[in-house]
């Protein structure tokens, strides 16, 4: 794990990442709240594309909970068994809708604390809906942030919440809202895990990472 990068340091790294790509998107499809949060959840131990590929149709008939009740699990099931734990998936998806429309009049709740007590919906993917719905400067960790942070330096922790509040402590304020984009981003495509491409990275310079491939 690396140490913790100075202030002047890590706003040099996302004045670079703003230069970048000043608006950065999550890669996942969706056109409203719902159909976001019921993506995000499906994506847990799957890609964006694999997701992307099995909601296209998806979306198109089921984008509010009242549709989806009425698709069913069975229903649901035909179009996302290609996604892996697509079972497991499908029952919390149901579920899910059914509270969103008893408990919420079908609308999809805006605070972190109830978008988690839903079925299928944990810390990570409440931030993802909160960042990109609610545009709330929320830092949703997964695998790859947690290597970018500690690998770079920018925000080391023993684990995801860790990272995430190193993040939230450390990185300054107004790259707050993006944050996690830029290093999901960064972490996908060019700090990957195996053999890192340090040669076409732009943070390479300011990076910790004592093993930078050539």
């Amino acid at each position: 794990m690396a140490k913790q990068l100075p202030y002047p340091t890590l706003y040099e790294i996302f004045t670079r990442f703003r230069d970048a790509e000043a608006e950065p998107k999550g890669e996942l499809h969706h056109v409203n709240a719902y159909t976001l949060v019921v993506a995000v959840a499906l994506s847990a131990q799957a890609t964006d594309a694999g997701v992307n590929k099995a909601t296209a149709k998806l979306f198109e008939i089921a984008d509010t909970p009242e549709k989806m009740l009425a698709l069913g699990e069975e229903g649901l099931i035909e179009h996302i068994k290609t996604i892996g734990l697509f079972r497991n998936k499908a029952k919390n998806v149901i579920k899910m809708a059914r509270i969103l429309v008893d408990e919420y009049g079908g609308e999809v709740p805006s605070s972190r604390a109830a978008l988690q007590s839903l079925p299928g919906v944990g810390r990570k993917t409440a931030n993802v809906v909160l960042n990109m719905w609610w545009k709330h400067p929320a830092q949703a960790v997964d695998t790859h942030i947690f290597r970018v942070g500690n690998r770079t330096g920018i925000a080391p922790g023993k684990d995801v919440d860790a990272v995430e509040r190193a993040i939230e402590d450390h990185v300054p304020a107004e790259f707050q809202l993006h944050a996690h984009h830029w290093l999901i981003l960064h972490g996908r495509y060019t700090c990957v895990a195996r053999k890192p491409k340090c040669q076409a990275c732009l943070i390479a310079d300011l990076c910790k990472f004592e093993e930078k491939t050539p």
